[in-house]
């Protein structure tokens, strides 16, 4: 290995960024994340309804793997 900061191992399995990581406008990073289920706006009149309307948006970024289900 060299003194840089980004480089991909000999045979491309892994590739490191010790620096920064731009993506620049217009650019894609594929396979990184699996977004969330849809959620709908909230139109609940009342407290419980809002709580009920938060925990299906919670449900969905646990499903998503985007927050801990612990």
């Amino acid at each position: 290995m060299s003194n840089v900061k980004n480089y991909t191992e000999q045979g491309g399995e892994k590739t490191v960024i010790g620096g920064t990581l731009e993506i620049a406008e217009g650019g894609q990073v594929l396979g990184l994340f699996t977004p969330a289920a849809f959620q709908a706006d909230s139109v609940a009149a009342d407290v419980p309804g809002l709580v009920t309307d938060f925990n299906a948006l919670l449900g969905k970024l646990k499903a998503a793997g985007l927050m801990a289900a612990e």
